[in-house]
Formats: structure tokens, sequence, C-alpha cells
């Protein structure tokens, strides 16, 4: 039997909250809505729900220099606007959620066969993660109503030729 999963990246309070750093300048209202409509979504359609969380390591080198998503403060949490349908969150310190252990052996164990993509930021951990469903050899789509970005049009249109050049589909 198949196996699928949205994975829901990123939608963490330092990335969309009004306290948030000037570079991450998302849609909030927009993104949440789109994100939270394709969770009901995907869940009535019997698909598993997976949060993915950006976590530094709280210490203070990342406290000065990095700044946000750091373990153990309110602005590494889900968004409180983002409706959470399931348990299944994993915390992960590289952009690819694929490096994450924790979240690698969970995947491995369900057999998933096919992913959606969606959350925080296309040309970052999103595509990423994509780029490592895809190297999974898993069916791997991402959802582009779903999706922030924060970069210029050229570092995106490279992303998305980097993304379909290696079987991720855009919807």
């Amino acid at each position: 039997m198949s196996k699928k999963a949205l994975l829901v990246v990123d939608m963490q309070n330092d990335y969309l909250w009004d306290k948030r750093k000037a570079m991450f300048s998302y849609d909030t209202e927009e993104l949440v809505g789109s994100v939270n409509e394709a969770i009901h979504s995907y869940k009535d359609k019997g698909w598993d729900i997976i949060y993915i969380l950006q976590i530094f390591p709280n210490i203070i080198t990342n406290r000065w220099f990095i700044g946000f998503s750091i373990k153990g403060t309110e602005g590494a949490k889900l968004y409180s606007g983002l409706d959470v349908v399931s348990d299944l969150c994993f915390d992960k310190n590289l952009p690819d959620a694929f490096t994450a252990k924790k979240f690698r052996e969970h995947f491995s164990s369900q057999n998933y066969d096919e992913v959606a993509v969606c959350g925080l930021d296309e040309c970052g951990c999103v595509g990423a993660t994509a780029l490592g469903a895809a190297k999974a050899k898993v069916k791997v789509s991402l959802l582009k109503s779903c999706t922030g970005c924060r970069f210029k049009p050229e570092r995106i249109a490279r992303q998305h030729t980097k993304l379909t050049q290696n079987g991720v589909e855009y919807i």
C-alpha cells in the first residue's frame, strides 16, 4: 500500500509573527491561510501531515549571529495561526529535512512513496527538502501557492530549474 505525506516546513513564529526580522517579508496571513487549506485537503485524502522545524542550538554564537529559530525560544515554535492536525513533528539543523536522523528514520519506517512540500522558503528549506525527497527516490511535488519565498526572481528561476531537473513537480 502506498503511503503519502505533506511536509510543512519551517512555519515558525520567527518567520511569521509581528516580531520577526525585516528580512522575513512573507505575507503571513495569505501564506498561513493557503498552508492551512493544504493541511486539511491532504489530511482528508488520507495523507500524513508532518511538521518540520528549523532549530538551531541555543548557544551564544547562534543567538548573536543567527538570532532566530533558537532551541527553547518562543520564536522557534510553530506559528500560532497554523493548524496542527498531527503529532508528527521533527526538528532539523540543516535546510534539508532528510539530513535529520529522526525524520529520516520515521520516513524510512513508513515507506512513503510520495510527498508534497510547502512552507518556508522555496529557495531555502522547502527547496532543499524537496531535493532531499527526490534523492530518496519518492515522487515529490512543491505546492507553489503554499510556499513563501523572499528572494529575487533570478534566484527563484534558478531554483525552479534545479528542482524540476531533479524531478520535483510544481503544483
